[in-house]
Parts: structure tokens; sequence; C-alpha cells
């Protein structure tokens, strides 16, 4: 997707898109590290826009995972959708829903979940509601790595997760937090 055409879909979003750009692969790869590439069976994404996140986790999966995106855009869906990787399982709908997404394709829990979703613009209660139930649907070893362009989502995620690591990149357009959390 052009940079022309990603600035027309966050305008035309309603707040929905968090971003001004598509994500730097320098904020790609810190938000990958902490993930156990040859243990993953089931990474869930909240958010993946262009797909950004997405090439880079699909190049790093088993060939027996399974990668559910879940994005709400259409035009981002459907960009999505053009990815030809039977790993990938593109969903439109919300983050919210992940419990029957995972029983609907047989899968128990998932071993990572990675996040862009842009807190700061989604109504509290539908960020508590994707909070509570991705903590829910992730193993007991998993990982919650979410990206944010501030700490607001800091205090949450420490209510929820007994351990929140923060890190932080400058190489990004804004420069921005990742939260890597665990149960």
């Amino acid at each position: 997707m052009s940079k022309n055409k990603f600035i027309t879909e966050v305008l035309k979003s309603g707040g929905t898109i968090g971003a001004l750009s598509p994500s730097s692969s320098f904020l790609a790869e810190k938000m990958l590290k902490p993930i156990h590439f040859n243990e993953a069976k089931c990474i869930v994404e909240f958010g993946p826009g262009t797909g950004v996140f997405t090439t880079k986790l699909l190049e790093k999966m088993s060939p027996d995972a399974k990668l559910l995106a879940f994005e709400i855009n259409p035009a981002f869906h459907e960009e999505l959708k053009t990815i030809q990787d039977d790993r990938l399982i593109v969903i439109n709908d919300s983050a919210e829903k992940i419990d029957h997404y995972l029983m609907l394709h047989r899968l128990e829990t998932a071993d990572y979940i990675v996040s862009s979703l842009p807190f700061a613009m989604i109504p509290d209660e539908v960020v508590d509601a994707i909070l509570k139930n991705a903590f829910e649907a992730l193993s007991l070893k998993g990982k919650f790595i979410q990206f944010q362009y501030s700490l607001n989502a800091l205090s949450k995620l420490k209510a929820m997760y007994t351990k929140v690591k923060i890190n932080f990149t400058f190489l990004n357009l804004p420069p921005a937090f990742i939260f890597i959390c665990s149960k």
C-alpha cells in the first residue's frame, strides 16, 4: 500500500488508525524480538494495518504455526488478504472477539499477541474488553506485546499482568513505547 493511500485511510478512519505512517522496520524488530518462533504455534495480531508486522511474523514463524490477524479497516483488510500464506487467517472483526475466533479455528490459546491498536483512540470499555479477552486467550507462558506512542496504557497493563517490561524506539515516526507483558 502506498503512503498516500495509507494517509487517505487514516483520514477516513474516524480515529481507528492511530499512526501517521506505517510502522518502521526498527519498531517491528523490537516488537518481534521477545517471540520464540520455534515454540509458537499460535500468534495473534491486533490491528495489523498494512501488514508490516504480519509479513515479518510470517517470515519467522514455523511452517505449522497459525497467525490470526484482526483488522477492522476494510481497505487494510483487503490488502492483508493479498498475502499468500496458508498460515495467515485474516479476520475483519474486533479484537475483543479473540476467544470466538480461536475456538472457530480449533486453537486453544495464543502463544503471543502482537498489538498495534491505538488504545488512546478507542473507548475505555472496548479497550478493557480487548485486554481482558486477550489475557484470557493467552497461554500461561505467553506474552502480550503492545506498542503505543505514550505511556497511557501502562496502568491498565500493569493491573492485569504480573510483569510489564517497557522498551522504546526513537527509530519510528513517531517514536514508540513497546510493552512486553507476561502473566
